[in-house]
């Protein structure tokens, strides 16, 4: 018999349940706490005998709002069965085993039955409102997130500059800081325009809250109309020069860009279609008409890329090339 111990009463139903091996049988509730009516950070932090900042830094929460509904991953102490590995606990716990070890002061991986382990959580990369994410990660952040804002279509682009060369491997955060500073200050909009930006080498940044609209995408000269076409969307740029002799997409973001799409279109219930999952380049920049392939006497951007995204910018590129990407992968996913 494995016994789960949680410091919470309404989880002691999880103090003595059948549960074998720890891997596989912590998969239906995992660490995870559902947040509930009055409830803080301070106070859940309290009870879970952890900090604010590590429940901020293990969920990717860039401020200290709750919304009742949302998922915290939660630090449990656990006690070790038969057949127990620190692979398979952290596994299982959503940490790591250095992450383990540090924690109770283990020297080796040797791990005893009837052992208690403190297991704290696996910890995002984050500076400021910017969350750093693998594909996995990004779904379970998705997923355990409660957005008040209705997601009605998702925005691809983009960036042109920062391209490929401008990407050493590291530098995710001072793209983003770059942007945000530039469209700020010389856009004159609140914070970095895009909500999400994948990178080259796959991974997938949130940026501005998906809660808050984006901003100047659209309708430069008409504040009214923008706000109309934003209200209801999702922006994601693209690092990367995907026109005609830009840069050549990398596999890692490709599966990145597909993958975000359709983790999106399941969260929000979008079925991919050219009036859910949207071009720049179908758009009057200026005036927010929609013009989709008609784009001759209008002011289009190519965004996002006229060969290297998924075929080109044309509505048949998109229904040929990237939709049914977007589907396949939504069906492997629900399995």
């Amino acid at each position: 018999m494995k016994k789960v111990f949680v410091p919470l009463v309404s989880f002691a139903l999880f103090l003595f349940i059948n549960l074998s091996p720890v891997a596989a049988a912590v998969v239906d509730f995992r660490n995870i706490y559902d947040v509930k009516s009055g409830d803080t950070l301070w106070g859940i932090s309290v009870r879970y005998g952890t900090t604010i900042d590590e429940l901020k830094i293990t969920n990717g929460l860039p401020s200290d709002l709750l919304i009742v509904g949302q998922k915290l991953w939660v630090p449990p102490v656990y006690e070790v069965v038969s057949g127990d590995t620190l692979w398979g606990i952290s596994t299982a716990f959503n940490s790591t085993v250095q992450q383990i070890k540090s924690a109770n002061g283990l020297a080796s991986d040797l791990i005893q039955i009837g052992q208690n382990l403190k297991i704290p959580q696996k910890r995002l990369s984050m500076q400021g409102q910017y969350v750093l994410m693998t594909r996995d990660e990004f779904k379970d952040w998705l997923f355990h997130n409660q957005f008040t804002r209705k997601i009605g279509k998702i925005q691809e682009h983009h960036t042109y500059q920062p391209a490929y060369k401008d990407f050493n491997g590291t530098n995710h955060f001072a793209l983003l800081k770059g942007m945000e500073e530039y469209h700020v200050t010389e856009m004159k909009w609140k914070t970095i325009s895009q909500n999400l930006t994948t990178f080259p080498d796959g991974k997938v940044a949130v940026c501005r809250p998906i809660n808050m609209a984006p901003e100047g995408s659209f309708a430069f000269n008409d504040p009214i109309v923008r706000e109309a076409i934003e209200a209801d969307s999702l922006t994601i740029e693209n690092v990367g020069n995907f026109d005609k002799g830009g840069d050549v997409m990398t596999d890692a973001q490709k599966e990145t860009i597909v993958t975000v799409a359709a983790l999106l279109s399941m969260r929000f219930g979008l079925a991919p279609s050219i009036d859910t999952i949207t071009y720049h380049h179908w758009w009057d920049m200026v005036t927010g008409e929609r013009v989709l392939d008609n784009s001759a006497g209008h002011a289009v951007k190519t965004c996002p890329g006229t060969t290297q995204f998924f075929g080109g910018n044309s509505t048949d590129s998109a229904r040929t090339n990237f939709y049914p990407l977007v589907r396949q992968k939504m069906e492997a996913l629900r399995k």
